[in-house]
């Protein structure tokens, strides 16, 4: 049974290899300053850099630029865009990269004009957006986050060492997103691997919650195994547009909040794995790999029946002869054998993890209550300790 629910996403979306081609027309929606965030040199590297600029240039606009964002986008690189966009009255952030550029890009748009501490207000309390916004755009380079259509943005602040996510409204959305596959072509192999699990977790994280079977869960499952054929498709052939095009748009499915509609939703693992981060500076996806299993292994009896059903409908388990609790233990070790095969992380300490950070960890980490087992700060601690 669906649940009553109200949807709606913004993000007006192009898709394919003459995406980019829609970036002028969209430019000339927004005023004359444009901010253009992006990370180190990736997208220098594959001439994406240079495409912008022109395009941007020959829109009349002109371009403040805030390089140098990093994979888990930090508090002072929000701090440091906000100030450019008071400084040169900025009309459109511009993010150029994977979900960590883009949520840095809604941070600063959420924060620029925040008159008390941000952090505090909008990744702390959670408090509604009051203060003027800029709108924010993006061209993605690498998939994962689903940060391209929707209002996540996860900060770390350094000093605190608090890794903290929250979702804006639809109003603070990217207004539009250009999605080339092309540009995922020269991302490593970690790091694919990584934002494929990053697509896989956030399905899983809305799967197992709810005891029915509804319209979600059929749109989950598809969307899982299609991203399992398709990052085994795409280890054998990086280039390969077809399993690439498939990545990317299952990343944006994702978390777009079509696979959250009629859902509670768990994430509990999400706010393991933001405190793992916020310590190592890990790779989230990999993060999220090393944690999930463990997690999913501790919880799982509590919602035995959509794990039989993980395990026969995601995995091909077949359940004759066998008893629920054995179907579900098969599904999960068949998620792992996929995990190994693909060489995805699964233990934290690979990560960059020490026994003395556990139990900090633990109990900086926030706890949630859709899932099927509301843990306790103790029982964070001992799956941390089966992820080590």
């Amino acid at each position: 049974m669906l649940l009553d629910f109200s949807f709606y996403n913004p993000t007006k979306i192009y898709f394919g290899k003459d995406s980019l081609e829609n970036l002028k027309t969209e430019l000339s929606n927004y005023g004359d300053t444009v901010l253009l965030a992006y990370g180190k040199t990736a997208i220098k590297k594959i001439a994406l850099y240079d495409k912008v600029i022109e395009i941007l240039k020959d829109s009349g606009k002109k371009v403040v630029e805030l390089s140098g964002v990093m994979p888990n986008p930090m508090y002072s690189k929000m701090m440091e865009g906000c100030q450019l966009v008071r400084d040169n009255n900025v009309s459109l952030i511009l993010a150029v990269g994977g979900g960590s550029v883009i949520d840095c890009a809604k941070a600063i748009s959420a924060a620029a004009y925040c008159e008390e501490e941000p952090f505090q207000k909008y990744w702390l309390n959670f408090e509604e957006v009051s203060n003027k916004t800029v709108p924010v755009a993006s061209i993605l380079t690498m998939v994962g986050t689903g940060s391209e259509m929707n209002g996540g943005s996860v900060i770390t602040h350094e000093e605190t060492k608090i890794k903290s996510g929250r979702v804006f409204p639809p109003d603070m959305y990217p207004k539009f997103s250009i999605l080339n596959p092309e540009y995922t072509f020269s991302v490593s192999r970690y790091q694919m691997l990584s934002g494929g699990f990053d697509t896989m977790s956030h399905l899983m994280e809305q799967y197992f919650t709810g005891e029915d079977i509804n319209t979600t869960d059929y749109i989950i499952e598809g969307l899982l195994k299609s991203s399992i054929d398709n990052i085994k498709m795409a280890l054998k052939d990086p280039e390969d547009y077809i399993s690439r095009s498939n990545l990317m748009w299952n990343a944006t499915m994702a978390l777009n909040t079509v696979t959250g509609v009629s859902k509670a939703q768990d994430w509990q693992v999400h706010m393991i794995e933001h405190q793992l981060g916020a310590y190592t500076d890990c790779a989230h996806g990999m993060g999220l790999a090393a944690i999930s299993l463990p997690y999913y292994r501790y919880i799982y009896s509590y919602g035995l029946d959509k794990f039989v059903r993980f395990a026969t409908e995601v995995w091909g388990v077949s359940p004759e002869g066998k008893s629920k609790d054995a179907i579900a233990v098969e599904g999960l070790d068949a998620l792992e054998k996929f995990m190994k095969e693909c060489g995805m992380v699964t233990s934290i300490k690979e990560l960059g993890a020490t026994e003395e950070m556990l139990p900090k960890i633990a109990e900086s980490t926030f706890i949630l209550e859709n899932g099927y087992k509301k843990l306790t700060t103790e029982e964070v601690l001992e799956i941390l300790k089966k992820c080590f």
